[in-house]
């Protein structure tokens, strides 16, 4: 019984959200730009150390060292991509302003080896090879720049991916957006149908009468337009047929 009164209510004031909507999505469409394209260049490293050489008989743990410093190392430089001092060396090789924001980087964690994700978001798809380049540059050449301790030491970072540039979709985002928006202006408008009809002190139908314990004597139906249009063509024709 109470769904049904829900229901009364909303039907009664349906017209508060879906005017809403209508006027959410109008506002939508008239102030809508799409967005200018961007362009993404993914690419994947493998960073290792080389074994230190032996100069006698003594045991070496079977290069665990090496390959545990090469698991530091890949983790370190996750975070120094996305640094200032990273981003500024980038700047340099590419020939333009890169800002750190641009360069992102995580790590591939797997059961014997682990390998650098480096992703770089741009607007201008030549720009962005040159930017990419940069990066495998100074991944592969300046890397001892960001780290005193292996100053002289022989890292390696290998290229295992080579740079592959793809367009961002942002379509999705933008149909999600809207419908989140409409979703959440319908909720607000049936929210405020219900406040209004709370304080809303008219009666209405017999329903609001029981609800303050009053006795219900008679209603009055409400009427029908194509029933009372029909009765009275029907009354129109009996009075020419008596005449």
């Amino acid at each position: 019984m109470l769904l049904i009164a829900y229901w009364r209510i909303l039907r009664r004031r349906i017209w508060i959200p879906l005017l809403l909507a209508v006027l959410v999505l109008a506002l939508h469409l008239a102030t809508f730009r799409p967005p200018a394209p961007t362009y993404t260049a993914a690419m994947r490293f493998a960073v290792g150390m080389l074994p230190e050489e032996s100069y006698g008989m003594f045991y070496t743990y079977d290069r665990y060292y090496t390959w545990l410093t090469s698991e530091y190392l890949v983790d370190d430089l996750a975070e120094v991509v996305k640094s200032n001092t990273f981003a500024s060396t980038v700047s340099a090789g590419a020939g333009m302003q890169v800002p750190p924001g641009a360069i992102t980087a995580a790590t591939a964690a797997g059961k014997l080896h682990r390998i650098l994700w480096v992703n770089v978001t741009w607007g201008n798809r030549q720009e962005l090879e040159q930017i990419a380049a940069a990066v495998v540059d100074t991944l592969q050449s300046g890397s001892h720049a960001f780290f005193g301790q292996l100053h002289n030491e022989r890292t390696i970072i290998i290229v295992v991916d080579q740079p592959t540039i793809s367009q961002n979709n942002h379509s999705q985002r933008m149909w999600l957006e809207l419908a989140l928006k409409l979703i959440v202006t319908i909720i607000t408008g049936i929210l405020l149908a219900f406040l209004l009809d709370y304080i809303d002190t008219s009666v209405r139908s017999r329903h609001d009468l029981e609800a303050l314990n009053l006795p219900v004597l008679a209603e009055i139906p409400r009427s029908n337009r194509r029933s009372l249009g029909l009765t009275r063509l029907l009354g129109r024709k009996r009075r020419l047929g008596a005449g």
